[in-house]
């Protein structure tokens, strides 16, 4: 693939639906919890979105997240909000209880320009980082494939692999 062709990825409408109200979910945490940039934010899932550049400078650290965090918080705003436009065909977002039920399993192909696909997955990677630390995820071996409580965590995992082997192409 050159940096110019689109990919096509198809999504079934009930996972469109369920990432649609993840990423709604991502924007509220990143409304909501937008740090001054002096300090790191209170909640872990934000502070893991603006990781501290120099962990043993705490100065520099401080300096850094101050000139840094509010641009890049910006940009996942912005990232975020593409998906959800992607996500909303004809204009109108993805509800799970507006889906009629014979409807879920059909596809709805999102079609991606190269900066598009950028700004998917550094969202699916966003999503990632939040869950990981509302589950506690900090390697491997926090992680149970056998957990129901990860599926979401997998299913981000799997669709962020499929499009990075696909932009990569």
């Amino acid at each position: 693939m050159s940096a110019h062709d689109p990919v096509v990825m198809e999504i079934t409408l009930i996972e469109g639906a369920h990432l649609a109200d993840l990423v709604s979910q991502f924007l509220e945490l990143l409304e909501d919890g937008s740090p001054s940039g002096i300090r790191p934010p209170e909640d872990p899932a934000l502070a893991r979105l603006v990781p501290d550049a120099y962990r043993d400078d705490a100065d520099a650290a401080r300096e850094f997240r101050a000139l840094t965090a509010s641009d890049l918080l910006s940009r996942r705003r912005d990232d975020a909000r593409a998906v959800l436009d992607d996500l909303s065909p004809d204009g109108q977002a993805l509800h799970l209880v507006e889906l009629h039920p014979d409807s879920l399993a059909e596809t709805l192909p999102v079609t991606l320009s190269s900066e598009r696909g950028r700004a998917w997955l550094r969202t699916l990677n966003a999503l990632r980082l939040v869950l990981a630390t509302r589950l506690g995820i900090d390697g491997e071996d926090d992680h149970d494939a056998g957990d129901r409580r990860f599926a979401i965590y997998d299913w981000l995992g799997y669709r962020l692999d499929g499009l990075v082997a696909a932009l990569g192409r």
